[in-house]
């Protein structure tokens, strides 16, 4: 896939023809100063890597299923803060 690069002043004047160029199946990178900022992808292209990525961690269960054990304590996400006066305590008794 090929890819080209366009300012965002210039695509704002020239949006239908990057939009033709994304459906031919060229990415435009858009830039802000030089810098890139977002890029323009096919429908085609765009649906294809959702896809993968949403299947990626499934097939990567699937090959490494021998070397993933269920043992170990469970990781649970906290959204609690610690306690100021008990990560001290912590900290002072090393």
């Amino acid at each position: 896939m090929r890819m080209c690069r366009s300012s965002i002043y210039d695509a704002r004047n020239n949006f239908s023809a990057l939009i033709k160029m994304a459906e031919a199946g060229e990415s435009v990178e858009l830039t802000r100063r030089d810098k890139p900022v977002a890029v323009i992808i096919s429908y085609e292209a765009y649906r294809e890597r959702h896809i993968r990525r949403k299947n990626w961690l499934s097939e990567w269960r699937k090959a490494h299923a021998d070397s993933l054990l269920d043992e170990g304590l469970p990781y649970v996400r906290s959204r609690e803060m610690p306690d100021p006066k008990k990560a001290q305590k912590l900290w002072s008794e090393k």
